[in-house]
């Protein structure tokens, strides 16, 4: 065999072997999906289960399917939902916040536990609970909407560029990145707002049994603190996360110490790989943009 036809096969072999290499760091980083274990984190006695909410409110199903197992489990008393959230989607938050009421006419008691931020969508969630405790430097509260909206149009005409629309209704790309808005156009996603404003203070005036109007006094946005909520009713009680869990147990009837079991999350292989870098805070940026919903029930972050 010539030696350039051993060189030949030699490359071949080496680009097949790093092909197949490539091919199986793909694979697993597709196949990284996430996988939970419910773990006992500490006690002995009945169960008392931890769900926890952190971040933006992008999406309600991780959160809905913990609900609905724990609500079905016998050996779990009780749910201490844990929120530290500014908030997000409207009808995520409404979703979540449904979940949580089920389970409470369901007949398991369920108790928020209010860490840094509960605001905007983090407090409609917890509305749906039996006992709501907060944090005495909590920021809670901002009971409003919020919609904004992304302007290219600066910048591509600055850079010669144009985008031609055909339409079927005046309204049909209200809102779009490529063009400012009109008056007519704020006004119809301002009816929206409203519309969207008052289903919040609807929610919030009889989960928490004060009149419509006194909500309206408060519902302009501004956020409270634990303290301040408390005196204004939005919340029950002002303690800590131990403190909401001694509540947990005494209105599920749990004798002695309880157990607090939770799903722990098993590191990826994309996970294990990066350390301690949190591998979906690399995309972080996607999430603000591509999956930002249109009308949020979230604290203003400048």
């Amino acid at each position: 065999m010539k030696s350039s036809t051993k060189l030949f096969i030699f490359i071949i072999l080496l680009l097949i072997i790093f092909s197949l290499g490539i091919f199986i760091l793909v694979s697993l980083f597709i196949t990284s999906v996430d996988q939970e274990e419910v773990e006992t984190i500490t006690g002995k006695g009945e169960k008392i289960a931890v769900v926890e909410l952190k971040g933006v409110i992008l999406e309600s199903e991780k959160i809905i399917k913990q609900f609905k197992k724990y609500r079905n489990d016998r050996s779990i008393k009780a749910i201490l939902f844990r929120v530290d959230s500014p908030g997000g989607g409207v009808v995520a938050s409404h979703e979540i916040y449904d979940e949580v009421r089920k389970t409470r006419e369901f007949g398991k008691p369920v108790v928020v536990s209010m860490a840094s931020v509960a605001a905007s969508g983090g407090y409609y969630v917890s509305c749906g609970a039996n006992r709501i405790v907060a944090n005495p430097g909590t920021l809670t509260g901002s009971i409003g909407v919020i919609s904004q909206f992304l302007r290219l149009d600066p910048m591509l005409a600055k850079v010669g560029i144009e985008m031609n629309v055909i339409k079927s209704g005046k309204l049909k790309d209200a809102g779009s990145p490529f063009r400012g808005m009109t008056d007519e156009d704020k006004k119809y996603f301002q009816n929206l707002m409203d519309n969207v404003h008052k289903q919040f203070i609807e929610i919030v005036s009889k989960e928490r049994n004060i009149k419509y109007d006194e909500i309206v006094k408060i519902a302009d946005g501004r956020v409270f603190t634990g303290e301040e909520a408390y005196n204004l009713k939005l919340v029950d009680t002002l303690g800590t996360f131990e403190d909401a869990v001694s509540i947990t147990a005494k209105l599920a009837n749990i004798k002695g110490e309880p157990s607090i079991v939770k799903e722990v999350k098993r590191k990826t292989f994309i996970e294990r790989f990066l350390g301690e870098t949190k591998f979906e805070n690399l995309f972080g940026l996607k999430d603000e943009i591509l999956n930002h919903p249109i009308l949020q029930y979230k604290l203003f972050n400048p």
